[in-house]
Parts: C-alpha cells; sequence; structure tokens
C-alpha cells in the first residue's frame, strides 16, 4: 500500500521538514481486516520529541506566534478544503489502517474537514472583555495560548480526534506537537502533509510517530510543553496526567465510557430502534462515546429485545474495503480483550448475533457483534468498558431505578433519554452522570459544534465547539490605572 500513498509514512514531520526518527528505526503497520503489513512507519523517541518540542517554540517565537488571529483562520480553512480534496483518499487510508468501514472512513474524513471549516470560522471570535472595576480604572480580559501542546490521539478516530483537539490548539495560536497512535497513524502524517501544502508555518504542527511508552511517555513528561490533550484508557490517561503534573502542566482527558440509553414505555420504538443498535455497534463498538448499556423499561422490553435481535441478526462482518455495517477490531490484541468478555458473559443469555461473511481472513481481527439480554446492573458486562461490538439490555421499573442503573458505573461520558414525556425528560437530564445527554436521539450527528467530555474515569476538560477554544487557551487580567 505504501505506493498508494502521498508521503512517506516512515518519516516524522518536525520543523517543518520530512525526517525519519533520530534512531533510524521504524514500526511495522498492521491491516487489521487480513493481518497483513501495510508499511512501516518511523518509531520516534525521546531525541525526536525534544526536536519536535524545540520546533514548536521556535514558531511560537517567529512567524506563527506574530500571526494574526483571523491569518490562522485562513490556514484552517484552506486546510478543510485541502481534506476535502483528498477525501476519497484519505478514506481509504483510513479503512486499511483501522478497519473501518469505507462509508465510515469517509465520514470520518468529512468530520475533519468540517472541523478544520468551524475552526478557522471562530479563530477570529474569541473575545476577551471589559470588567467594571474601582473608579480610575479600565480592566480588561485577554484570551492567549498556552504554548506548545502536547497532542495524544488514539487508534479508533484519528482525524475526528486530531480535528477537535489540533485543529482547536492551532485555531487559537498554540504550536502542536502530535504523537498519534502506533496502531494507526498514516491519516496524521497526511493530515500533517496537507497543513504543510496548505502554508502553516515552519514548527507550527510536528507529527512524531512511535510507541506510547517511548515517545507519548517523553511528550508527557517533556518540561517545554505547556499543555497536553490525551484520548484513550483511563490507566494511561492517569499515567500522562502524572506526568505533566511534575511540571504543573494542564491535561485534558477523554478516557472512554459505559454510555446508556434509557428507553421508557412511551418511547417512539421506530425512532429509537436504528440508534439503539448503531450506537453499540458503529467502529466495531470501539467508540468511547458508544452506547454499551441498553436500559429498557418492562412494559417494552420484550418488544426492544425482540427487535435488537432482529437486527443483530442482519450485521454482516467483514474486511473494510466491504463496506459492511461492521469491520474488524483494530487488532488480534484488541480481539482477544473483547472475546475475553465475551466469556465472562458464558452465564448470560445471548439475545443476537451478527454474522462474519464467508471470506474474511482468518487472520483478520473479527468479532461478531453480541446483543446480550437480562443482564443484571451489577455484571461485569454492564459496569467495565468493553470497547466491542458488545451491547447489554437491562431491564427497569421505574425512573428512579433508570437512574440508579445508569449511574452505577465509574463512567460519564454520554447518555440517551428515549421518552415523550417533557417533563421526564428534563428532570433525567439533570440526575444522569453525563458530560452529553441526548434527548431522543445519541450522538446528534457528530456534533462539531457541541461540547464534548466527560465525568469521573470518563475524564475531565471539554472538546468540540467553543469550549475546546477556551480549554486550548489562557485566560489574561490587565488592570490599568489611569487615575
Amino acid at each position: 500500500m505504501t505506493t498508494d500513498l502521498w508521503f512517506d509514512p516512515t518519516l516524522c514531520l518536525i520543523g517543518g521538514e520530512w525526517r525519519p526518527a533520530t534512531s533510524g528505526r521504524t514500526l511495522p503497520l498492521v491491516n487489521p481486516s487480513d493481518g497483513s503489513e501495510i508499511c512501516q512507519i518511523a518509531r520516534g523517541e525521546t531525541a525526536d520529541i525534544d526536536a519536535a518540542v524545540e520546533a514548536a517554540q521556535a514558531a511560537l517565537d517567529g512567524e506563527w506566534g506574530r500571526m494574526p488571529a483571523f491569518e490562522r483562520g485562513r490556514l484552517l480553512t484552506r486546510l478543510g478544503q485541502l481534506v476535502l480534496d483528498k477525501v476519497d483518499e484519505l478514506a481509504a487510508i483510513e479503512a486499511a489502517d483501522v478497519g473501518k468501514p469505507l462509508t465510515q472512513a469517509r465520514a470520518d474524513a468529512v468530520a475533519l474537514a468540517r472541523y478544520c471549516e468551524f475552526y478557522g470560522g471562530a479563530a477570529d471570535k474569541i473575545h476577551g472583555e471589559t470588567i467594571p472595576y474601582l473608579d480610575g480604572y479600565t480592566v480588561y480580559s485577554l484570551r492567549e495560548p498556552h504554548g506548545v501542546t502536547g497532542h495524544i490521539v488514539p487508534w479508533n478516530y484519528p482525524m475526528q480526534i486530531i480535528g477537535r483537539s489540533v485543529g482547536a490548539a492551532l485555531t487559537m495560536g498554540n504550536a502542536a506537537v502530535l504523537k498519534p497512535a502506533e496502531e494507526a497513524c498514516l491519516t496524521a502524517l497526511a493530515f500533517a502533509d496537507l497543513a504543510v501544502q496548505a502554508g502553516f508555518p515552519a514548527g507550527s504542527l510536528n507529527v512524531v510517530p512511535g510507541i506510547g511508552a517511548e515517545a507519548g511517555a517523553a511528550l508527557s513528561a517533556h518540561p517545554g510543553i505547556h499543555h497536553i490533550s490525551f484520548t484513550g484508557s483511563v490507566a494511561t490517561g492517569a499515567l500522562v496526567q502524572q506526568a505533566a503534573g511534575k511540571n504543573v502542566v494542564p491535561v485534558t482527558l477523554e478516557l472512554g465510557g459505559k454510555s446508556p440509553q434509557l428507553v421508557f414505555d412511551d418511547a417512539d420504538l421506530d425512532a429509537a430502534l436504528p440508534f439503539l443498535v448503531n450506537a453499540g455497534i458503529q467502529n466495531a463498538g470501539q467508540t468511547c462515546s458508544a452506547s454499551s448499556r441498553i436500559l429498557v423499561q418492562r412494559g417494552v422490553y420484550e418488544t426492544v429485545k425482540s427487535r435488537m435481535a432482529e437486527a443483530y441478526g442482519a450485521l454482516t462482518v467483514g474486511p473494510a474495503c466491504d463496506d459492511l455495517r461492521v469491520g474488524p477490531l483494530i487488532s488480534n490484541r484488541q480481539k482477544e480483550i473483547v472475546t475475553g468478555f465475551l466469556d465472562k458473559g458464558a452465564d448470560l443469555t445471548i439475545a443476537g448475533q451478527g454474522v462474519l461473511v464467508d471470506h474474511a481472513p482468518d487472520t483478520g481481527a473479527y468479532v461478531r457483534p453480541t446483543l446480550f439480554a437480562d443482564v443484571p446492573a451489577d455484571h461485569t458486562l454492564a459496569r467495565d468498558e468493553i470497547f466491542g461490538p458488545v451491547q447489554v439490555l437491562i431491564p427497569f421499573d421505574t425512573e428512579e431505578e433508570a437512574v440508579r442503573i445508569a449511574n452505577s458505573t465509574d463512567y460519564g461520558l454520554v447518555a440517551s433519554i428515549w421518552s415523550r414525556d417533557g417533563a421526564r425528560q428534563m428532570r433525567l437530564a439533570k440526575q444522569l452522570h453525563a458530560g452529553q445527554v441526548f434527548i431522543n436521539n445519541y450522538g446528534a450527528g457528530g456534533g462539531v459544534e457541541l461540547p464534548f467530555g466527560g465525568v469521573g474515569k470518563s475524564g475531565h476538560g471539554r472538546e468540540k465547539g467553543f469550549e475546546a477554544l477556551y480549554g486550548f487557551s489562557q485566560l489574561k487580567t490587565v488592570a490599568a490605572y489611569h487615575g
């Protein structure tokens, strides 16, 4: 596949130049659809992170730091157009790299362009304010960049997370150092190449692929980093926060979830069913905001179970290029994790399962989507994040019981309420522990404009929308005494 790329995947982008890792070492990148090697990528380490941080600081001290906000906006808008021009190529790369069906990969590429467009338009619209104070004073506030920001991006949605994280940081005038996941980093490199084509000054964006324990750890602990953004597991997020804490650096963490959808007796089931299923199996369930718990009031429980079981039976799983509803997991290691959870559900009732196509290679990381019914709320499958195409159905009787079950995990990223009762909608929206609550929908079509983040072990800080821009800036207060 290397010959199909318009950039060299064995290189890092540092200070506007493409160069190999200092060690000269590379890593194999594996196609999860069949286990074959796609290409080699650079194995960046501490020396490369050092160089990238130095280049980012030089950009802040130079052209990038002096650039007006509206010019930054123009660059981001131009970058968004370049992404759209390459949308099919980016989709093909992401499908091979991550294993997601082509339609989903293309939607991610379009979303990346949308982030660039949104933040490009917002760049010169983040204002400070004047503050009434004592007689003889004029007081005002300014929004300024943190400086050099570090971005550690996972393998499940590289393009979307780069858009909402790196895009927001660049909008506010920070200089970024990006460490993509070693399992899937090709679209990060493609994005960097397009940023160079768009005219971003040298050092404003730097990309260093590598292993998390090497390049990622070096970035998290680097004294020249002024803000860290991390999306990934709770365990790794805690390590990132600890490393950054030694330098007293703010951290934005998005760490996953066990997101519930609450279906009440008065719900519009025809409207709900597509969301109930798709929110659990999209990207083979490898989505931080995946809805892995479906809580259903007993009056409609059997109906929902029957209809979801039927929908699961119609799901087909196969190679990304087949463009089916479900592709492979990212790796055979992830397959082992998910099948381990399925083994823990041996005592449960399987209501429905998808079908693996006959021609799916044995070397691919495939797991059949599985729906479990009548699951106790305290069961492992109802409490722990599985990160695979697995959903559980949990019955409830009362509104109070539904809220108690929904809030009974350590996570709090997303929740959804399906009910025609307006008062119930408002009550539960306040009571559910989640960073986002959707009423009679789930996900709101991606919602580039909608602040996104969690509570509890789902993390802290907010991405997307204007809140992300506030997070990638710091507030300065100026008090002028003039008598």
